[in-house]
């Protein structure tokens, strides 16, 4: 190397490494700040000057996230996770400079955030809000809502995800009228439908003549995304006649009772729908959260009322229509020439006809899911693939699927995530994804599929190089045993997320093959797995614990165990890990409460590994020893 050059990254000048690294995000600069001492200090410096600070899949207390975030003028966009975090940090979070905050996990935190936010944030334009005040003894109060559309008068995108029914009604219409007329998207958690009624209903003023109509309420809404009680024909026509530029709806709503015909959807409800005609995406779910129901008073005629003005529709998901037939579910394919994703779940009447001349139409539909139609055979599957486009195939639930729709499917090569859980598939339908689509596929699901064994992964894997999954669910399956285990281990798959929940037959052995797994050298050596679902494994003894501690899986963020296998030392591997979720009673991980959506969405838990090292720099080895100390107390048992 010529005399006077740089031969490392750290000799160059400071400043010049503190531009550099401005324009990195927080995931490469933690990489840069745990290679050497320069990096590290200069990391440290230009926290002062980061646009965007986004940690999203650990839980920072105050102590940690303080030092990460000094006075910056620079700062543009926060998201973070404040499952630890509470009013006292409203200060440190909120920057006039804001103009995306997405704060998630906020149960602890009061309605005082939403005010504060009014008061600090007037530059913010996009702004999500999880989980406020859902802790015991906190609340949110109608004022809090006030200061909050008042003061942001730059807002674009509100997303409040949690319950906002307790709002005293009779203000509700006013404070909304704050919100600034550049508000077009809007996202409730959970609204009673009464409510949104009389939100939108261009009713006479308090203080206004009775020839006097009140202005529209938020007139400049094109998305909203809503959780109601009941989706009913007053609600739906409500919103569609008072919101002219709407262009995406979604509905969704989880009746405690079964709703009367003042309180459901109907064929008239349909029928208001886009009345303008602008509206390109639409979804229409009757959750079965807390009882068995279904949209019993819509059918055929009403899917008919509302394709007629529907044919410029984009994406349409449709949830609980059980008296709806192929000829209501023919109409939209036939009539909605744009369509390119298509949802339906618990469409007890929808058959294989339904697809049987799809090949005819001019669709190209590339996002299907029809989970819970249970007429659906392997014939509708081979008229689906006509769409050689498709990504995201989602048949969960679908009994009577079996080999030969495997078969069909293996020549979709773009195909990036599959769901199959329940189905009728065997080991050597799964052979049929080796030969043609395992090289494309992101995210695979096999639950529940009960004739599948451990030949099912060598079927899968065997001969495959370079791929691209990074999902795999293989829960309840009877026959996958700590063998099948050993051979997805060998395989070198870069798999973040694996889940084998009530799986009889895995054991320690699995664990102890996770653990030393090397995926291949381009992506880096040890175990990429970020979730762990171990949920009911038959095997699992505390002898699995000593591999999940560190330095095993340095990129583990989430854990499934059953907390029966000894509490001691599962609560001793939460502190010895501290940004790790251990979840100890049967509930699904990584999933947010508020987001059912089959979306392909990939968590990005890399930047965290760097991150937890920089942030615990020079801490002891206590928390290692006390887990120790847990597990020889139980052998001493």
């Amino acid at each position: 190397m010529a005399s006077g050059s740089v031969e490392s990254l750290d000799q160059l000048p400071t400043a010049l490494l503190a531009t550099i690294m401005t324009k990195l995000d927080i995931s490469s600069i933690s990489s840069l700040a745990v290679t050497c001492r320069n990096f590290n200090s200069c990391a440290s410096q230009i926290l002062s000057f980061l646009p965007n600070f986004h940690i999203l899949d650990i839980s920072p207390s105050m102590e940690l996230i303080k030092p990460l975030l000094p006075p910056n003028p620079y700062l543009k966009s926060l998201k973070l996770d404040c499952g630890q975090l509470n009013d006292s940090s409203v200060e440190l979070l909120l920057r006039p400079s804001l103009q995306e905050l997405c704060l998630h996990n906020c149960a602890d935190f009061s309605g005082k955030l939403l005010s504060e936010i009014g008061l600090r944030c007037k530059d913010v334009r996009s702004l999500y809000l999880g989980s406020v005040a859902e802790k015991r003894g906190r609340a949110v109060h109608i004022s809090d809502l006030e200061e909050l559309l008042r003061g942001c008068t730059q807002l674009e995108a509100l997303n409040l995800m949690f319950d906002i029914s307790l709002f005293l009604r009779h203000n509700f219409a006013r404070v909304w009228g704050l919100a600034t007329e550049k508000l077009s998207s809007l996202e409730i958690g959970y609204i009673s439908s009464v409510t949104v009624t009389e939100l939108l209903s261009p009713n006479v003023g308090p203080h206004q003549c009775p020839n006097q109509i009140r202005p529209s309420i938020l007139p400049g809404i094109q998305k909203l995304s809503l959780s109601v009680d009941y989706i009913t024909d007053t609600m739906v026509s409500t919103i569609s006649k008072g919101l002219i530029l709407l262009t995406h709806l979604e509905l969704r709503d989880a009746p405690l009772i079964e709703p009367r015909v003042t309180f459901d959807l109907t064929n008239s409800g349909l029928q208001q729908i886009n009345q303008h005609g602008r509206l390109k995406h639409l979804s229409l779910v009757r959750s079965q959260e807390f009882l068995i129901t279904y949209f019993k008073r819509v059918n055929d005629l009403g899917i008919l009322l509302m394709a007629d003005k529907c044919a410029k529709m984009e994406s349409i998901c449709l949830g609980g229509f059980c008296r709806v037939t192929d000829t209501g579910f023919k109409t939209i394919l036939h009539s909605c020439s744009s369509l390119y994703k298509l949802k339906v779940s618990h469409g007890s009447q929808l058959t294989d006809l339904v697809f049987h001349d799809i090949a005819a139409t001019s669709l190209s539909l590339t996002h299907v899911s029809l989970r819970w139609c249970n007429l659906l055979s392997n014939h509708a599957v081979r008229s689906l693939v006509c769409n050689l486009g498709l990504k995201v195939l989602d048949l969960r639930d679908c009994k009577s699927l079996g080999d030969e729709a495997l078969r069909a499917i293996s020549s979709l090569c773009k195909l990036k995530m599959l769901l199959l859980d329940g189905s009728d598939i065997t080991d050597a339908g799964i052979a049929y994804l080796n030969r043609g689509i395992i090289s494309s596929l992101v995210s695979l699901s096999v639950r529940g599929c009960k004739k599948l064994t451990d030949k099912c992964i060598s079927a899968l894997f065997d001969g495959s190089s370079k791929l691209e999954l990074q999902e795999l669910d293989l829960s309840n399956l009877p026959g996958l045993s700590d063998n099948g285990v050993l051979t997805l281990a060998k395989s070198r798959v870069p798999i973040s997320e694996l889940r084998m929940r009530q799986c009889p037959l895995i054991g320690d052995t699995s664990v102890m093959a996770l653990a030393s797994m090397q995926v291949d050298d381009d992506r880096g050596h040890g175990s990429s797995l970020q979730l762990l679902d171990l949920y009911n494994c038959g095997g699992i003894t505390p002898l699995s614990f000593r591999w999940l501690k560190k330095p095993y899986f340095p990129r583990l963020r989430w854990l499934g165990v059953t907390g029966s296998v000894n509490r001691d030392i599962v609560d001793a591997l939460a502190r010895n890990r501290p940004f790790l979720h251990v979840a100890c009673h049967g509930e699904e991980l990584g999933t947010d409460p508020w987001n059912d959506s089959d979306g392909l969405y990939m968590h990005d838990y890399e930047e965290m590994d760097e991150l937890e090292q920089w942030l615990q720099e020079g801490e002891g080895e206590s928390d290692d020893e006390e887990m120790e100390d847990a597990e020889d107390d139980l052998l001493m048992e």
